[in-house]
């Protein structure tokens, strides 16, 4: 950067990771006093059309004028943007969402922190910038999601933010929300460290009453934050969470938030099969059905992520290896009938598949029997 008008800070999650000494992969900057042809006559290129973020030519980092918004219309599109040179650091980072992501580096490693960001650090505090916090509804899933990530370092959120991220939601905008953002949101929290607190927070502000209204009233929540210390599996987690609904309810919640068809797939058959599990250790007939639910006897998923789940909702470690062991032995033996030889003693059509069943049904039964032994 050449030009003597524009300055370049380091912006955002790497100078809040950075302080806190927590791990981040990326690093975003802003210029101030910069413009859209300075930056492409130095080899950037330019994303995006809601605002300008250019991509450093040799680093592909992400490079934004200073700009600020102005709420016009609902939800997480409806602003208006204003980037022009005159707009100043502190202008800029005004317009951030939490005092921890308000604070820019210099290039020799100062911090400027107009916000009071470091000292939230220091009091572990999720706290808003300004009243303009209530502008975005994104930002109740964005705090609900911190608060996920650094639980553990004792942060909280701060109560009168709290209090705004009610306030957005009895005002309607979460409703604004296209469901894909939501849902973006929702998987990155499920692979933080403590996702569970992100539920939590959306409970207590009202926002899971919105979105997901039948977890309010189950386990879903204890479940997750017990399963979450046993797999890191962002689906295996959902389907944690959902466990304690009826298959019907699981399908619904997933509907509702447009979880993928692996994360739907895998909470269905959770909430399915879970309570009939030992039965299908202990019958032959039940363990075909749910090798046959789960397509194991074709493929790896969902049953990989079934007992992955199982297990992590499992609290004894016995058992769980128990479980683990058994779903594992009664799938091998079923996959290992061999439809070649079948064939080869004059089954074809029907009859080739009946009896591949039966065989299969058998082996099962003959793998149960080693465990009762």
């Amino acid at each position: 950067m050449t030009d003597q008008e524009m300055q370049i800070y380091k912006v955002g999650g790497a100078v809040r990771d950075s302080l806190l000494g927590y791990p981040h992969t990326e690093t975003d900057w802003v210029v101030v006093g910069g413009t859209p042809k300075a930056l492409l006559e130095q080899g950037f290129t330019q994303v995006g059309k809601d605002f300008p973020v250019f991509l450093h030519p040799t680093t592909k980092e992400e490079y934004a004028l200073a700009r600020t918004e102005r709420k016009q219309g609902h939800g997480y599109h409806g602003f208006v943007v204003h980037a022009e040179p005159s707009v100043t650091l502190e202008e800029d980072l005004a317009r951030r969402d939490l005092t921890i992501n308000a604070m820019a580096m210099t290039e020799d490693g100062r911090i400027i922190d107009p916000y009071n960001g470091q000292q939230d650090l220091h009091n572990r505090l999720l706290r808003h910038v300004s009243a303009h916090f209530v502008e975005d509804p994104l930002r109740v899933l964005r705090v609900a999601r911190f608060a996920a990530r650094y639980h553990h370092l004792g942060f909280s959120i701060a109560p009168e933010t709290a209090a705004l991220m009610a306030q957005i939601i009895a005002a309607n905008e979460l409703s604004h929300l296209a469901t894909e953002r939501i849902w973006i949101e929702t998987e990155r929290a499920l692979s933080e460290r403590d996702p569970a607190v992100f539920f939590d927070a959306l409970k207590a502000c009202g926002a899971l009453a919105t979105l997901a209204p039948a977890l309010c009233v189950t386990e879903g929540i204890h479940y997750l934050a017990a399963a979450s210390a046993r797999t890191h599996r962002t689906e295996c987690r959902w389907a944690a969470l959902l466990a304690d609904l009826s298959a019907n309810k699981a399908e619904q919640t997933c509907a509702s938030v447009k979880a993928p068809n692996a994360y739907r797939n895998l909470a269905v058959a959770v909430c399915t099969w879970r309570a009939n599990t030992k039965r299908a250790l202990s019958d032959a007939q039940q363990g075909y059905a749910l090798l046959r639910a789960l397509d194991a006897l074709r493929r790896d998923e969902p049953f990989y992520g079934f007992v992955t789940t199982l297990v992590a909702l499992t609290n004894d470690t016995e058992d769980a290896q128990i479980l683990q062991t058994r779903l594992t032995a009664i799938r091998e033996a079923a996959r290992a009938v061999n439809a070649q030889t079948l064939m080869a003693q004059g089954y074809s059509g029907a009859a080739l598949g009946d009896a591949i069943k039966q065989q299969q049904i058998e082996a099962i039964a003959n793998q149960l029997r080693l465990y009762a032994k």
